[in-house]
């Protein structure tokens, strides 16, 4: 069965750094798309970021726009989430999504807080 499973959230100072990771198994990782959302408290899950199979395009929300990065690595199977000049307003939990033919599949999630 498909499963997304998240990693690499943490509490963080304004300014720093984290890396998310979401590795990928019970289907064919190099042939879809993947996103990254996330949802703050009181707020409805928005898109962050969505990289095409290959990885050739990537798209970002407005707000992470020139401070977060989305890879992946189809030898892993993992997608990743760099995420640079942290702010309060990141915190959020964040979670790995896949759409499998009609099927629509997310991770647990991981918690991101960004505060001094």
């Amino acid at each position: 069965q498909v499963q997304l499973v998240e990693s690499g959230g943490g509490l963080v100072q304004p300014g720093g750094s984290l890396r998310l990771s979401c590795a990928a198994s019970g289907f064919t990782f190099s042939s879809y798309a993947m996103s990254w959302y996330r949802q703050a408290p009181g707020k409805e899950r928005e898109l962050v970021a969505g990289i095409s199979r290959a990885g050739g395009r990537r798209n970002y929300g407005d707000s992470v726009q020139g401070r977060f990065t989305i890879s992946r690595d189809n030898a892993k199977n993992t997608v990743y989430l760099q995420m640079n000049s942290l702010k309060p307003e990141d915190t959020a939990v964040y979670y790995c999504n896949a759409v499998v033919t009609t099927h629509e599949y997310w991770g647990q999630g991981t918690q991101v807080t960004v505060s001094s």
